[in-house]
């Protein structure tokens, strides 16, 4: 599944091609996504483009009709493209402009979703949005936030920053790299955490999510970018994925287990309970 930094090289990929540009035409397939298309999206002909925004995993597209609301599901990407191309068979949205840009959604499993919502019912303040919690490269994320918002948690710590109503976008890979990087173990008991471990946590949070957007994502499964290139981050990946591999840091042998039936991936040397 595509996570924040994959989206986020996504919502950057299709601007140039969508920004302030008037759209000519609305197209999905009777195929259903998540939730069934509804004809409420041909309102958005005729109208422009204001903005193009990201809230956690969803890429929200701010018209003066009304606003898209995209989430990539578990194998879905955007891409740009034009009318030379044809529509394949998985693609089942598409955005085009007056002046020739498409933008097109390919989701094979078809569990992304895109819906409409009008000018006066924006999606902010609508569910899934609404309930969200901070974005984590923000300054609403910080040692304090995260310190307070654990003492409510029992759950081990690798679920519980992968809550997004604790912080949105830490997805199983993310988690298992910044819990490395931290030197805290993945079961360790998300209440139990001092403000210094908060501190060290929020501060790699923020610095893995920010590479992993600048080089690209990462090429797990299915992820592509707008421009049809795969992303990169995974060559820098020191755990997950590397079960039964010598640690980077110290030699001992990377554990896999499951929490909250995903992997995950840790150093029992570098990240002792």
């Amino acid at each position: 599944m595509p996570e924040l930094p994959e989206v986020e090289v996504t919502r950057r990929g299709i601007t140039p091609a969508l920004l302030h540009k008037k759209i000519s035409k609305i197209y999905f397939s009777d195929k259903s996504l998540r939730e069934p298309f509804s004809s409420d999206l041909y309102n958005l002909e005729g109208g422009y483009i204001q903005d193009i925004c990201r809230r956690g995993k969803y890429i929200i597209l701010v018209t003066d009709k009304g606003y898209v609301l995209i989430h990539l599901g578990m194998s879905g990407h955007l891409h740009v493209t034009d009318a030379s191309e044809p529509i394949k068979k998985h693609d089942h949205f598409e955005i085009r402009t007056s002046d020739g840009s498409i933008v097109r959604l390919n989701d094979t499993r078809r569990f992304g979703l895109v819906k409409y919502f009008s000018v006066n019912n924006p999606p902010y303040e609508n569910n899934p949005i609404k309930t969200l919690g901070p974005e984590p490269l923000t300054d609403l994320f910080n040692r304090e936030y995260l310190f307070e918002k654990l003492r409510k948690y029992k759950k081990d710590i690798k679920q519980t920053i992968m809550d997004n109503k604790v912080v949105v976008g830490v997805g199983n890979i993310y988690a298992s790299e910044v819990l490395f990087i931290s030197k805290i173990h993945p079961e360790k008991k998300a209440n139990t955490l001092s403000r210094e471990q908060c501190s060290i946590l929020t501060e790699n949070i923020k610095d893995v999510l920010s590479k992993a957007i600048l080089q690209g994502g990462t090429t797990i499964r299915d992820f592509e970018g707008a421009d049809g290139k795969l992303g990169y981050f995974v060559q820098n990946l020191m755990v997950y994925g590397h079960d039964g591999e010598k640690c980077r840091k110290c030699g001992h042998i990377i554990k896999k287990i499951t929490q909250g039936q995903r992997s995950t991936y840790f150093c029992p040397n570098c990240q002792k309970l």
